[in-house]
């Protein structure tokens, strides 16, 4: 990185939900940002914990035992192998870091694998 990230305007360039945007590299893991509205699908990452930042809006992360709400500022981790489907009623901005080879839909694959959109 050059300089600051101003991360509202490397969002206004993601085309849609679930689009992850790559905007830094923090050793091996990867900067993500992420526009999340309606649900996701359910996925775990065998080989890691899975991190979330809200930025802005309200993101639920369903569990299968509990859903965990987060509002702006708040953060969770779920953890490695756990199941869980991230959904937001509003557009809701996040913050993702990740291992440099994590996959957005972890064990589920299917239509809403994305690799991240390089915003740098």
């Amino acid at each position: 990185m050059d300089g600051a990230v101003n991360l509202a305007s490397k969002l206004a360039l993601l085309p849609g939900p679930y689009r992850p945007g790559l905007v830094g590299y923090l050793n091996d893991y990867k900067l993500l940002v992420v526009n999340v509205q309606g649900e996701f699908v359910w996925h775990a990452h065998a080989e890691t914990d899975d991190f979330f930042l809200v930025l802005s809006g309200r993101l639920t992360i369903q569990l299968r035992d509990r859903d965990v709400v987060l509002g702006p500022g708040e953060l969770f981790v779920v953890p490695r192998g756990v199941e869980h489907c991230p959904k937001a009623d509003e557009e809701t901005h996040v913050l993702l870091i990740e291992p440099r080879d994590t996959v957005n839909t972890g064990d589920a694959g299917g239509e809403r694998t994305a690799p991240p959109i390089d915003l740098r």
